[in-house]
Formats: structure tokens, C-alpha cells, sequence
């Protein structure tokens, strides 16, 4: 037997059983339905994701030197307030002045050197116009001219380069913060053959910090910039920090199978409490309406049939994409209603029934007392029981 066929035969018996339950029991039934319901009132309607992320500096500068040598001065530690300008560190500067006095003096000898030929090029040139020379001759001259300004220009060139060269041995913090962490010590050979070597991470302002966020790909279809978020750190547990996103990044990261993308949060730090690093528990509201009109999400599934209904109940149904349902007596009736948003536990209703109703959300079919089946709660004295059992407490059997 195939399992659709399955499921079709025990739908049928449910179908049977429960019809059973009304169409043989009648009024006088041991079965009952009881209703749940809710009310039609204000709340507040939210629905929100959670991811962890990192807090850090918004802006934070990596502080290098682009000439290699020897640290000779550290002006900073960690934790120094610096004002942009500020001389943090200085390297040895023997090697860098003795390759600018050679530049210098490069440029010294190449300039006699083009000063002389200049004047050489210009005496061959009215000789040559003279016709007194020969082309020769004074191509020479013009060769050895252009030779001599081409080398002064280089060597001009070279004495800028050193001289800029030395100005790099002198590190300067480049804007006004805090120091995160100190790389290099005194003494220490940095060599920016490879790369820029680190000498110190400079955070301008630790009031105005940041998280970022790393939230799951089937989460962040709903986040969107400018949505609120609320945040805590296990270094302040009784402490809630509050942001608001401000860059949801296009760039995946996979690790371990999981895609995840980071989002940028505003994390404002008046009283400095938050620390770079620290580890953020963050929940980002992705749907978020105070005080609207709502129902419980359920209202809108439940629909009442002959399953549910006594024999004498009555069903007034309506036109509408969605309904909600009320009871009076024994008169279902249902509402139109339009909907708003919904975070799949409460819906906002825009319009179609009164504040203060009541709707049925749920529907349970119960065993009326005396039944054979008896719920826990059901009294003592409808209970049946075996003829030779005890009686209850108190009373005498006849």
C-alpha cells in the first residue's frame, strides 16, 4: 500500500470518528468543544534575528614606517592619548643622512658638470650657426648637453627622495586618538622591503565604537539599514547597549559550510565601557510597530466546519481574503478584515472588527464528564470505577 494511499485511509477514519462523535451522540453526547479566543487589542508587533559580532573602533589606523631601520625613540605606549602630528616614534637616522650627503653631493658634481656643458652647447651651437664647425662637432656637444641636464635632473631627483626618506624616519601619529597596541620595542629592526611594518594601532574615538555583526544567510534577507538593535556583552551582563545598523555587507563568508554576512552596527560608548574586542550578543529588529491593533496569528487559520459545530450551531460566513471569527451563543460569524504586518505569532488588523472583540483562535475536542475516557480534572462523582473498588472518602456504600 502506497503512503498516500495511507494517509488518504486515515484522514477518512478521523473523519468518521469525529462525525461519529456528533451525529451519534447528538446533543446528549460525551464529547464537547471547547474554544480558545483572544482579544482584539493594541500591542506591539516585533520580530528580530540574533547573531554575535565583535566591537571595534569606527576608525582605526594601522601607524607604519616606509623606510627600514633601527627603532631608536618610542614616544607612545599603549593607551596614550596622541593629537594628530604628534611624534610617536623616531628610527636611527645615521644611514638615511649619509645616503642624503652623497645625494647632495651626486647632485653638486652633476650640476659643474651641466653648468659646463651648457655653456659648452651654447658656444658650439653660434660656432655652428657661423658655419665654422661641422654637424659633427656639434652634435657631440648637444649629445653631451642633454647627457649632463638628464643626470643633474636625477641627481635632483635623488637628493628629494633622501631627504623625504629622512623625513619617514620621524613616525607622527596621522590622526587624534587613543593607542590600541604598541608593535616594536626600541632597539628593534623594522624592514619595509616586504611590507609596511606595523609600529602602532591608533583608534580615534572609543566613545563612538561599532559592532560588526556576522548573521546567518537565512536571516539576513530581513535586515536592512537603519533597523534597531539592542546588544550585550559578558563583560556588563546587567547592561543593555542599544545601535542601529548602519552597512549590510554584500561580501559572504563561508566557515564550516555556514555562510554568514558581516553587518556594521552603531555602538555609541559615552561612558567607555565598551572595549575593542569584546564579544557582542546582538538581537537586530527587523520588524518592529508599537501600539497597533492586532490579533493572535491563529485567528486568522481558524475556521469553523461541521467537525467543530454542534447540530444547532450556526455558521455566518463572509467574502474575504481574511477572516477572523467571533461567537455568540451559538452563532459563529465571520469578520473581513485586512492585515498588516505580522511576526507569525501576533498579525495587525488594519481594519474589518473592533478593538476589544474576542476571536476564536483554536478549537479542542474534550470528553464531556462522565465519559470513558474522563480527563484528569474531571470530578469524582462522574467518574466510572469498578464495582468492587472502595468508595470515596466520607461516604457509605448502599
Amino acid at each position: 500500500m502506497s503512503k498516500k494511499v495511507k494517509i488518504i485511509l486515515a484522514t477518512l477514519m478521523l473523519l468518521i470518528v469525529i462525525g461519529g462523535i456528533w451525529t451519534c451522540g447528538g446533543s446528549g453526547s460525551k464529547y464537547k468543544v471547547t474554544y480558545e479566543s483572544g482579544t482584539v487589542q493594541k500591542r506591539d508587533i516585533s520580530s528580530s534575528v540574533t547573531a554575535t559580532g565583535t566591537v571595534e573602533p569606527v576608525t582605526k589606523v594601522e601607524v607604519g614606517t616606509q623606510v627600514s631601520g633601527i627603532v631608536s625613540k618610542l614616544y607612545a605606549d599603549y593607551n596614550s592619548n596622541v593629537k594628530k602630528g604628534e611624534v610617536i616614534a623616531e628610527l636611527d637616522k645615521t644611514n638615511l643622512l649619509n645616503e642624503l650627503a652623497s645625494a647632495k653631493s651626486n647632485l653638486a658634481s652633476s650640476k659643474s658638470e651641466y653648468e659646463y656643458q651648457l655653456k659648452n652647447h651654447t658656444r658650439m651651437k653660434t660656432l655652428h650657426e657661423k658655419q665654422l664647425i661641422s654637424d659633427n662637432d656639434y652634435e657631440s656637444a648637444l649629445l653631451s648637453y642633454e647627457k649632463a641636464k638628464n643626470t643633474y635632473e636625477t641627481n635632483k631627483n635623488e637628493v628629494n627622495k633622501a631627504q623625504t626618506n629622512l623625513g619617514y624616519a620621524t613616525i607622527t601619529s596621522p590622526i587624534d586618538g587613543i593607542v590600541l597596541s604598541r608593535e616594536v620595542e626600541e632597539g628593534q629592526t623594522v624592514n619595509a622591503g616586504m611590507e609596511t611594518p606595523t609600529l602602532y594601532i591608533i583608534a580615534r574615538d572609543l566613545t563612538d565604537m561599532r559592532v560588526i555583526a556576522d548573521v546567518d544567510e537565512a536571516d539576513i534577507g530581513g535586515v536592512e539599514e537603519g533597523q534597531r538593535v539592542l546588544f550585550t556583552v559578558d563583560a556588563y551582563p546587567n547592561d543593555t547597549f542599544e545601535g542601529r545598523v548602519t552597512q549590510v555587507r554584500l561580501e559572504a563568508t563561508e566557515e564550516s559550510n555556514v555562510i554568514t554576512y558581516e553587518v556594521v552596527i552603531s555602538a555609541p560608548n559615552p561612558d567607555s565601557k565598551l572595549k575593542p574586542g569584546l564579544t557582542a550578543n546582538v538581537t537586530i529588529y527587523t520588524l518592529e510597530k508599537n501600539g497597533v491593533l492586532s490579533v493572535p496569528a491563529k485567528a486568522l487559520r481558524f475556521t469553523p466546519n461541521e467537525t467543530l459545530v454542534g447540530p444547532e450551531d450556526q455558521i455566518l460566513d463572509c467574502e474575504g481574503t481574511h477572516k477572523v471569527w467571533t461567537r455568540d451563543g451559538k452563532t459563529f460569524k465571520a469578520h473581513a478584515v485586512e492585515t498588516g504586518i505580522s511576526n507569525g505569532s501576533l498579525t495587525e488588523i488594519l481594519s474589518g472588527i473592533a478593538e476589544g472583540a474576542q476571536v476564536i483562535t483554536d478549537a479542542h475536542i474534550g470528553q464531556m464528564p462522565g465519559g470513558s475516557h474522563a480527563n484528569a480534572g474531571t470530578g469524582s462523582e462522574n467518574q466510572e470505577r469498578s464495582p468492587f473498588a472502595p468508595g470515596p472518602p466520607g461516604k457509605k456504600k448502599k
